[in-house]
């Protein structure tokens, strides 16, 4: 059994390189092993609204370093936003889409492991109704099927910014390795920021931030058809959330490994704090591992498995408040577990 082993480095600090703040987290491994560490730049405050850019720094060494933070799009004072990330495993390519004043849907590519970028394009017309108002995509990382379908989750208002009962959870695909998107099936309402992982048996599982300010806990949808249409939603009370983003990641499955593993990150409390991992080992049904990673002040995260099959969390985390910085914690199933799995 290997030696249990964690480390942590802070990659974004609130007042470094010009912005005031940074938020919302999106993690990816490129088919080289390049690790993409994506987020908001806010310029101005730590609102979400105002002139934000989408940034990124990387790392060629497995998290040990990592490059200067470079602009991915800036567009003059708009909100550029809500960065979603997936690697096409076929192609290599990588495809970060978000959104431009919650409003426009855009689609950039790098074929370069994220050095260069291509220029933004407008995909609103192929994965917006005409009757849909505000919109989110991710924010996190989307996943590739084993069909080869790109799935990014979304989320969207059908009425009033603020009111739940008009919000809905969805997904946006690409079968053509990211030439053409087009929007997916939506959760039925008082559903918000989600991401998904595919199960053993093909199915995807959505697990969904409630819209509903009474909730106490996160909620789970199920989709048999690659993400075009989903079940009806459930609470899931092991998973104390307090209505907050939250990332999950598949670690292993039995196709090349003994176990099945999906690992999930999300402050576990009645308030956004106890930044909490947790391990299944039944494909999301129960949650038998749970590690506190950070107890104090934070947030959104994303996760990401790399080459030697440790798993990388990018966190928001601050010792007063919970936007004082975007900090990167690496670590093994070893330490997850306090040495009772392994992967030898």
């Amino acid at each position: 059994m290997a030696t249990p082993w964690f480390r942590e480095i802070e990659l974004f600090a609130q007042g470094v390189d010009g912005y005031h703040t940074y938020r919302i987290p999106a993690l990816a491994v490129t088919t080289t092993g390049t690790v993409l560490a994506v987020c908001e730049g806010r310029v101005n405050s730590s609102a979400d609204y105002g002139k934000i850019d989408i940034v990124l720094r990387q790392s060629t060494d497995g998290g040990a370093t990592w490059s200067d933070t470079q602009i991915i799009h800036s567009d003059d004072d708009h909100t550029i936003g809500n960065p979603c990330i997936v690697v096409d495993q076929t192609t290599g390519v990588a495809w970060l889409t978000f959104c431009k004043d919650n409003d426009q849907v855009f689609v950039t590519s790098s074929e370069d492991d994220g050095v260069t970028w291509s220029e933004p394009r407008d995909i609103t017309s192929s994965v917006k109704p005409d009757n849909w108002t505000w919109y989110a995509t991710g924010p996190g990382h989307g996943i590739q099927l084993s069909s080869g379908r790109l799935v990014i989750p979304c989320d969207h208002s059908e009425g009033a910014r603020h009111h739940s009962p008009f919000y809905f959870s969805h997904v946006i695909y690409s079968d053509d390795h990211g030439d053409t998107w087009q929007v997916g099936g939506s959760t039925t309402g008082s559903s918000d920021e989600c991401e998904v992982v595919e199960l053993a048996d093909g199915r995807l599982y959505m697990t969904i931030r409630s819209a509903d300010s009474s909730a106490t806990t996160r909620l789970a949808a199920w989709s048999s058809d690659g993400g075009e249409t989903w079940s009806d939603m459930q609470p899931v009370p092991d998973l104390i959330d307090p209505i907050c983003q939250a990332s999950i990641v598949r670690l292993t499955d039995t196709k090349s490994h003994a176990r099945s593993r999906v690992v999930f990150a999300n402050p576990a409390s009645d308030e956004r704090k106890r930044l909490t991992l947790r391990m299944s080992y039944d494909e999301a049904t129960s949650w038998e591992v749970s590690k506190v990673l950070y107890v104090g002040p934070s947030a959104y995260s994303d996760l990401a498995v790399l080459p030697d099959a440790s798993v990388a969390c990018l966190y928001e985390r601050g010792s007063v408040h919970r936007r004082e910085s975007i900090r990167l914690a690496q670590f093994n199933i070893e330490w997850l577990t306090d040495g009772l799995d392994s992967l030898e």
